[in-house]
């Protein structure tokens, strides 16, 4: 279920906005609406599994594991350890999935296939849990840590479930919680949709035109036509724009349903083109992540900050 097809556009978002504001009509003035939170746990969890139910279980069980180690993690001097265990664990889940077959084949050359069918988004929903654990362990100790109902919306929320934008969880579990989360609020609502729909037409109109001339130009060269000089370029630029437009739109899509929902994503993607290095258009492509694995890269080796 991709955000510009129909079955998601006339389908699953109108059943998804009805339940999340009938749902959380109440509120809960004690740490959120966790009706709210829970029709939204089961919506989203409906929408990674409509791709492959299979995955459901390693998605539950990776949430649910992550958490007991966020909260032993904040238990006096060891705390550091279950985080470094945690992110160990990630990342080896992570390799078993993507490279488990690859590593076989190269030590045992013979040894068939494992066949590891890599599941749905889990390099976006591991980098996200990895990023809770290294923030939960860095929290003060008179901070109370996110409960399990708030933490698996966050991992489990559909706007960035499949394809991100991976986001700091200090800038999305408030939202969460607070006391009106589930209640309608027209400005989000109406501003949601204008975004929403630009994004679409970024990527139905700009991102599949630019797509259709770059297949055009790279299917003739992959038969063994010869392009010229500027049938060349032309191919290779319209390419470009057809995967700038299609994360922006994709970004774009992606904001304008979590405002719906009463949530605010930072920004993730700042003109990458613009950029005057190769560096900076990552940063620019890349603004959440970018900035998590700046200091994850301190963080987990001690390295002071500051010098």
């Amino acid at each position: 279920m991709l955000f510009h097809t129909p079955i998601f556009i006339v389908g699953f978002l109108p059943i998804c906005l009805t339940g999340f504001w009938l749902a959380g009509r109440g509120g809960d003035h004690n740490g959120g609406n966790s009706g709210a939170l829970r029709w939204l746990i089961v919506a989203s969890l409906v929408f990674y599994g409509w791709w492959n139910p299979v995955d459901l279980p390693l998605l539950t069980g990776s949430i649910l594991l992550n958490h007991a180690l966020a909260q032993a993690s904040r238990r006096g001097g060891r705390g550091r350890r279950w985080m470094i265990l945690g992110v160990t664990l990630n990342l080896l889940l992570l390799g078993v999935f993507k490279y488990a077959d690859f590593v076989l084949q190269i030590m045992i050359p013979s040894a068939p296939s494992l066949h590891l069918g890599l599941p749905l988004a889990i390099s976006f929903f591991t980098f996200q849990q990895i990023m809770f654990l290294v923030d939960t362990s860095q929290a003060p100790t008179d901070q109370p840590m996110p409960r399990l109902l708030p933490y698996t919306a966050f991992v489990t929320f559909f706007p960035h479930l499949i394809a991100g934008p991976i986001v700091r969880p200090a800038e999305i579990i408030p939202q969460l919680t607070a006391a009106d989360f589930g209640r309608p609020r027209r400005d989000n609502l109406v501003t949601g949709v204008t975004i929403f729909l630009l994004g679409l037409a970024k990527k139905l109109v700009l991102a599949d035109l630019f797509g259709g001339f770059a297949d055009t130009g790279f299917d003739a060269a992959s038969h063994g036509i010869t392009l010229t000089f500027f049938e060349a370029w032309y191919a290779t630029l319209s390419y470009a724009l057809q995967i700038y437009f299609d994360f922006s739109g994709y970004s774009d899509m992606a904001t304008g349903l979590a405002r719906m929902l009463n949530v605010r994503f930072p920004a993730n993607f700042d003109s990458p083109y613009q950029a005057p290095d190769i560096a900076a258009f990552w940063r620019r492509w890349h603004i959440t992540l970018g900035a998590f694995l700046r200091d994850f890269l301190y963080i987990p080796l001690g390295v002071n900050r500051c010098g």
